[in-house]
């Protein structure tokens, strides 16, 4: 299927517009561009020359007195939020989840425990595991007792050689 040559002559002469107008459009958005950069500009001079010193000049004669006076408050009651937040809260909560935790753990552990069972599997216990840290603790507990023992018979024993004779020693003959 072709096209005739007036059809042809027509497309042609309709891509060369639609191209003028895109060159014209991008001419239009160019400049309106730099039209929003010089207003975005000007707008920074006119906050930093005409709002900004007003605005600080409220501040200074409306706001800064009030900012004086209840900063004590602020500070005594950010003080005692944070006692509360350290003494009451973190705690009950650190509670509450770490109950949450074991509750999950413990439907978790029965949810596995029901699966293998419904499946034919055997449940397997985990075997506790036995650590040199109770032997250790066990000897050393002895050792110290022992020690202590053997210094309290040191102690109290009779040692008769630690007692001085009643009568005086004779001198040798001269």
């Amino acid at each position: 299927m072709s096209l005739s040559k007036k059809r042809k002559k027509e497309l042609r002469k309709l891509q060369e517009s639609a191209a003028h107008l895109w060159e014209a459009q991008q001419v239009v958005l160019a400049g309106a561009g730099d039209v929003a950069r010089e207003a975005g500009r000007q707008l920074g001079h006119f906050n930093r020359e005409q709002v900004a010193p007003r605005v600080d000049e409220k501040y200074h004669q409306y706001l800064e007195p009030v900012v004086d006076r209840v900063s004590p408050y602020v500070d005594s009651s950010r003080k005692a939020s944070k006692q509360f937040i350290d003494k009451s809260l973190v705690p009950a909560v650190g509670g509450m989840v770490g109950k949450a935790l074991s509750a999950v753990d413990a439907a978790n552990e029965a949810r596995i425990k029901l699966a293998r069972k419904r499946a034919g599997l055997p449940i397997v216990e985990p075997k506790k595991k036995s650590s040199a840290g109770p032997i250790i603790a066990l000897v050393l507990g002895i050792a110290a007792a022992g020690a202590v023992l053997y210094a309290a018979w040191q102690t109290l024993r009779a040692d008769d050689e630690l007692w001085v004779a009643d009568d005086p020693l004779a001198s040798p003959d001269a």
